[in-house]
C-alpha cells in the first residue's frame, strides 16, 4: 500500500540521530525527518542523546558500554517507537540483552530493544508502505549493500522493496553481495589490513557493475567503502537509502 501526505500515518516517534549522523552525515538525519514528516509522522529529537554504546561493546569494554546503553535507554524512555537511520546502531539496541546482568536486569534497556526500528524497516513494516511514489530525475543504477548488522532483520528486504519501486531506479546485482564490507567498527582499527582487503574485494564486485550510486542503510559501511575508493582513485558517489527516498519528494 502506498502512503501519501494526504493520508497521514498519525504516528509520533523518537529519532536517534547516531554518532555518524552527528559527526559526518547530518543530511541523513535531516532526510529521515523530511521523509517521516512527509508521511505524516511527528518526529521528536531528544537533545541529550549520545551513543548507542556499540564502540565500547565491540572493543570489549562491556561495563562502559552498559553505562552508555543505560543513558540511552533513559533518554528514550517511554512507549514511543525509536527510529534509527542505521542498521548497526539499531542492532545494538535490539541486542541490549547482551548488556544485562542476570541478577539485575534493566527493564529500560529491554523496553528500548522492543521499541527500536531501523528507519526503512519502520516505513515498510511499521507504517505498511511497500511502494514509494516518486521518481529520480534521471535513470540511476544503484548497487545496494546490505550491512552485516541488518542480517536477521527485515531491513534489507524492506530497502530493496522501496528502492525497486522508485521510477528511474535500477538495482544492480553484484558478486558476493552478502559478504561483509570489512569495516566492523573497531575491527577496522584493530585489523586495518584485513579490513582494507575485505573492503577492496567488496568494491571490486560492486564497481564491476558500473553503478551510478552505492547505497546502504549503514553509514559506517558507506564511510569505509567511500574512503577506500577515494584512496584507490576510484571514487563512487554514496548515499543512505533514506536520502534517495527524500530526493524523490523534494521540490526542485
Amino acid at each position: 500500500m502506498a502512503l501519501t501526505p494526504s493520508r497521514p500515518a498519525g504516528k509520533k516517534v523518537l529519532l536517534m540521530g547516531t554518532c555518524l549522523c552527528d559527526a559526518f552525515y547530518d543530511d541523513v538525519a535531516r532526510a529521515t525527518v523530511e521523509v517521516l514528516e512527509h508521511l505524516g509522522v511527528e518526529v521528536v529529537f531528544p537533545e541529550n542523546q549520545t551513543c548507542c554504546g556499540q564502540p565500547a561493546f565491540n572493543s570489549g569494554d562491556w561495563e562502559a558500554s552498559r553505562k552508555v546503553a543505560r543513558h540511552t535507554a533513559s533518554v528514550f524512555a517511554g512507549e514511543l517507537p525509536v527510529i534509527v537511520p542505521s542498521g548497526s546502531c539499531a542492532a545494538m539496541n535490539f541486542h541490549g540483552n547482551l548488556l544485562q546482568f542476570e541478577e539485575c536486569p534493566d527493564a529500560a534497556i529491554d523496553s528500548l530493544a522492543n521499541r527500536t526500528w531501523e528507519v526503512i524497516d519502520f516505513i515498510v513494516h511499521g507504517l505498511g508502505i511497500n511502494q514509494w511514489s516518486g521518481a529520480l530525475a534521471s535513470p540511476t543504477k544503484i548497487a545496494f549493500h546490505r550491512s552485516c548488522h541488518s542480517r536477521g532483520t527485515c531491513s534489507g528486504e524492506a530497502t530493496r522493496t522501496l528502492l525497486s519501486s522508485i521510477q528511474n531506479v535500477t538495482l544492480l546485482p553484484f558478486g558476493q553481495s552478502e559478504q561483509c564490507c570489512g569495516f566492523g567498527g573497531t575491527f577496522s582499527v584493530t585489523f586495518p589490513h584485513i579490513s582494507g582487503k575485505m573492503g577492496t574485494l567488496k568494491l571490486d564486485h560492486i564497481l564491476d557493475q558500473h553503478p551510478d550510486l552505492l547505497i546502504s542503510g549503514d553509514m559506517s559501511c558507506l564511510m569505509h567503502l567511500a574512503g577506500l575508493a577515494m584512496n584507490q582513485g576510484r571514487q563512487i558517489p554514496i548515499k543512505h537509502a533514506i536520502q534517495i527516498l527524500r530526493d524523490t519528494i523534494r521540490k526542485p
